[in-house]
């Protein structure tokens, strides 16, 4: 139960975040929100109520299944570079538009 309220939280955070005009804060919901999928996959992987898949430690039907928790880990190094990534971009272009073009000499009606 507070697993899945996590998970309901961390999505329901990253969606207003995503919402807003900041990158940053698109950045931040975004991170926010792979957060709550690496929940998912690992209640997937049932890790609970099963043991650890280590060799010796039970037998091979009590353990948990590892792949939920190799596809959180790729998650997780896929999501901080994507992160690392679009920070980037955020900081390169804060004030594009805040800068004036040069003049071209044309006249506006207003």
């Amino acid at each position: 139960m507070i697993l899945a309220l996590t998970i309901g939280v961390l999505t329901t955070g990253g969606v207003y975040l995503m919402m807003q005009r900041s990158m940053v804060r698109g950045v931040f919901g975004l991170t926010l929100i792979s957060h709550a999928a690496n929940f998912i996959l690992l209640s997937a992987g049932v890790g609970a109520w099963r043991g650890e898949p280590l060799a010796g430690r039970g037998g091979l039907e009590a353990a948990a299944d590892p792949l939920p928790q190799a596809f959180v880990l790729t998650a997780i190094v896929i999501t901080l570079a994507v992160t690392i990534f679009m920070l980037a971009l955020a900081v390169l272009g804060h004030d594009d538009d805040q800068k004036r073009n040069p003049e071209t000499g044309e006249e506006r009606d207003s």
